[in-house]
């Protein structure tokens, strides 16, 4: 996809002035001029219209499962019906699948089960297509679409009774060892759909199961409901001592990563493995939950709202949009020369007039443009991510020409009251009363906060309103907890750790974390419709591209819109992903949550999201790629049309595109989580001139997506500058509207002492020092106390009898080897250091 920021042909070289170099101040108003045209041609002069989007775990039912094919395996229905129609006639005789009772369904499943177990591929992936279309909804016997969804969940829970998913997860365990397929898909210089054939059939009909059984329903039966817990816990925890079924995926995303299976189908893998931990440790709505749970059992306040209903209330507001004095701010002439200017200084006095007020129906009416220093700030910056990352290579940005009407008189209207109640943190309080103390009295009594003797009467009033706001969070506890904890380890004796479903993907994540956050990142890279193709990139095309390329330009346009819409599709699983991931980690436990953070940070996360950002978001999230008739479960009922330029733009007639919105807000919001109260971070996104990319996405009208740009926006304002400040004073007064309070938060100003030359290494240090040693505290221990005595004897402690878990014997022999024969041991030097 062409960045819409980057010139077309002809026009000013971009080296973030607008000219060539040499004379650049003569030609610094014509370059300026050809920008704003091509920039007006991009982008458009429609406005857009307020976006009715509902945030959730996931899109619709049948959208979700449609994303699972790509457009280039539509062929492979007719297959998959096919095998098993060869299949079921050989079993049952003159009936229908639709027709069999439950019991003879059942019988036909164990059937294809036994059948699998055979030696030839050929013939397994016969069958295993057989149980990928009862799967699929055996759309052969189906009228409608919502006929085919219903079987498809009827179809799977019956396959998940009679043992399935077992049978395909050790398939999937044999395909992911084929070296033979490997080193195949290693020496061709094109990987194709077909070199993944086998591990799209099992991944599809592993996910199919997944998504239909996850899915909750009132009308679902009892037994429908206890399988559905069932499969949960089995997905959640290590079964026959095997690692959860998140951690396999996982490991094939660094592989797939590494280059050495680059025929894995990435895209089913994601969306995998994304559903399994939604599925597993639970959605947005379930973590809202489990936060008020876990509030009331440290014994905190319930919380004063709930953030996913106060943003679901509130409403867009609308972009900025440049009027024409405003426009010409930056170039007008001398004050002296403006005094006969009677009109321009009405329209100046209007718009300082408008300063404090609230605009709800036009928010950003009378924003100012962006100053030339903004227009060269979003070029500035580059970094790698594993030599890879060609980071925030970027254009000027130069705002649109100036609107030719004048400013409209618009009806002011008053907000009823700010959305969130204020919040303080006990820090805030002792810093207000440390400075308040060193004002009055000359001196400090460090932590107290409730000795107030010798401040006057209004302190007295302040520290109870900021008391009353006192926000404590289940971090800060947590925090209190672990400190205790390193002081006095042995009165306070050993932790109890529960074993929930997120703290033992933690901890079969902990010590490879750092290879999946960077394998994650790869492939979002490799996605992101600003990165441009380079050849040591990972290729994430295996399984979309056909084994023979398109000949006709209807063929090539149809590649070209499934080639978009598969990279959309990853980056809406990458980000879900990562968001869900932090979000449990940080109710888990506050250092779990830092310690992903952190190695996102330093695999160049911040930078990477805000180079996704630097396009025209507005077209990213009305892009139409999609073709309506191909989707499934309607490319299934009725036959494929033939092919023509109507069909294939015809798409949906929705005004936005679900997963490419979805997509910015999880992005926006997992920047908002790797920055929150982190000065170094903070400063991280005013060094890559953030600002304007971030001003840029505001043109979106939904109310979600504006609230966390411009929460980035708030963090950074104290350092932006008083002439940045002065320049978006509408962005101010939104900030100030849309965004929760902190009572002692010198956001606007930068007067805090926060906004201070910071060291910001060493509170990333300091960070990086408290995570290790949770880590360690919790993790690393050995099994026997580390004050026990230690028996020297080496025939005495070869005699010692050890109690083995009862599911030893299921995995003896990959342990034996895995932990004896395929390692080395030096025998001199294991005697020399004993």
């Amino acid at each position: 996809m062409e960045d819409p920021a980057v010139p077309a042909t002809g026009g000013p070289p971009a080296n973030g002035n607008g000219n060539g170099g040499g004379k650049g101040k003569q030609a610094a108003p014509k370059g300026r001029e050809a920008f704003r045209s091509q920039r007006r041609e991009s982008e458009g002069s429609v406005d857009c219209p307020t976006l009715e989007f509902e945030y959730g775990d996931a899109d619709g039912h049948a959208a979700e499962l449609s994303e699972l094919y790509s457009y280039t395996e539509n062929l492979e229905f007719t297959n998959n019906r096919r095998c098993f129609e060869e299949d079921f006639k050989t079993q049952v005789q003159g009936k229908e699948w639709l027709e069999l009772e439950e019991d003879a369904q059942k019988a036909y499943i164990m059937g294809l089960l036994d059948r699998l177990e055979v030696v030839s591929r050929e013939r397994r992936l016969k069958v295993a297509r057989a149980v990928l279309y009862l799967a699929q909804g055996t759309f052969g016997e189906c009228d409608s679409e919502v006929d085919v969804l219903h079987w498809s969940r009827y179809n799977c829970f019956l396959l998940y009774q009679m043992g399935t998913f077992s049978t395909f997860l050790e398939l999937l365990h044999m395909e992911i060892d084929n070296s033979q397929a490997c080193s195949s898909a290693l020496r061709k210089p094109a990987v194709s759909i077909a070199d993944s054939t086998e591990l799209r059939v099992l991944l599809s009909v592993m996910y199919l199961m997944v998504e239909n059984i996850r899915l909750e329903r009132e009308t679902d039966p009892c037994g429908w409901r206890t399988a559905r817990e069932t499969f949960r816990t089995e997905l959640s925890f290590s079964m026959h001592n095997e690692e959860p079924f998140a951690l396999l995926l996982f490991s094939m995303v660094t592989k797939f990563c590494s280059g050495l299976a680059p025929h894995f189908p990435i895209k089913k893998v994601l969306l995998l493995l994304w559903k399994v931990v939604m599925f597993t440790l639970g959605g947005f709505e379930h973590l809202q939950t489990l936060k008020v749970q876990k509030r009331a059992e440290l014994g905190l306040p319930p919380l004063a709202e709930d953030s996913i209903q106060v943003v679901k209330s509130m409403r867009a507001a609308s972009p900025p949009s440049y009027t024409l004095d405003l426009g010409e701010s930056q170039l007008a002439p001398p004050p002296s020369k403006l005094r006969g200017r009677r009109g321009s200084r009405r329209q100046l006095l209007t718009k300082q007039d408008s300063l404090d007020i609230y605009n709800e129906r036009d928010l950003f009416k009378t924003e100012e443009p962006a100053t030339e220093e903004e227009e060269e700030s979003a070029g500035d910056g580059e970094r790698t991510l594993d030599g890879e990352l060609d980071l925030l290579e970027q254009d000027p940005l130069v705002p649109p020409p100036p609107s030719e009407a004048p400013l409209s008189a618009e009806r002011v209207t008053f907000p009823k009251g700010l959305p969130w109640a204020p919040k303080v943190r006990q820090k805030d309080i002792e810093h207000f009363l440390e400075m308040s103390r060193n004002k009055f009295i000359g001196f400090t009594l460090g932590q107290d906060t409730d000795t107030l003797v010798g401040l006057p009467r209004p302190i007295h009033e302040s520290v109870k309103t900021l008391k009353q706001h006192k926000y404590i969070s289940i971090a800060d506890v947590q925090i209190k907890n672990e400190e205790e904890l390193e002081k006095c380890p042995m009165s306070l004796g050993e932790e109890v750790v529960p074993e929930t479903p997120c703290e033992i993907l933690y901890q079969g994540m902990l010590y490879s974390l750092p290879q999946y956050m960077i394998a994650l990142l790869k492939i979002l890279l490799a996605a992101a419709p600003t990165s441009k193709a380079k050849t040591d990139s990972i290729n994430i095309l295996a399984d979309v591209l056909p084994e023979e390329m398109p000949i006709t330009v209807l063929q090539s346009m149809k590649l070209g819109i499934d080639v978009n819409r598969h990279k959309e599709i990853i980056v809406k699983s990458i980000s879900t992903l990562l968001l869900l991931l932090l979000k449990h980690f940080k109710l888990n436990h506050i250092y779990q949550f830092e310690y992903v953070s952190q190695h996102l940070v330093f695999a160049n996360c911040i930078p990477l999201i805000l180079k996704f950002f630097n396009q025209n978001i507005l077209s990213y999230i009305t892009a139409k790629n999609s073709i309506s008739v191909l989707d499934y479960p309607c490319c299934t009922i009725q036959d494929l049309p033939e092919l023509t330029t109507e069909s294939l733009e015809a798409g949906d007639n929705s005004q936005f595109c679900w997963r490419n919105l979805f997509s910015c807000i999880n992005l926006l919001r997992l920047l908002n989580k790797l920055t929150k109260w982190k000065h170094s971070r903070t400063m991280m996104l005013v060094v890559f001139k953030s600002a304007p990319i971030l001003k840029r996405a505001l043109k979106v009208k939904q109310a979600m997506l504006q609230l966390y740009v411009l929460k980035l926006l708030k963090i950074q304002t104290k350092y932006l500058g008083r002439q940045w400040r002065k320049s978006n004073m509408k962005t101010m007064s939104a900030i100030y509207q849309k965004v929760r309070h902190r009572m002692n938060d010198d956001w606007a100003y930068g007067n805090d002492i926060d906004a201070r030359p910071w060291d910001f290494q060493a509170e990333e240090c300091t960070l990086r020092a408290n995570i290790e040693a949770f880590n360690s505290r919790r993790y690393d221990r050995p099994q026997d106390s580390e004050f026990s005595p230690v028996d020297n004897c080496l025939q005495s402690v070869l005699g010692q009898r050890l109690d083995l878990p009862e599911d030893f014997h299921y995995s003896y022999e990959l342990w034996l080897e895995r932990e004896v024969f395929s390692q080395p041991i030096c025998w001199e030097e294991l005697l020399q250091n004993h």
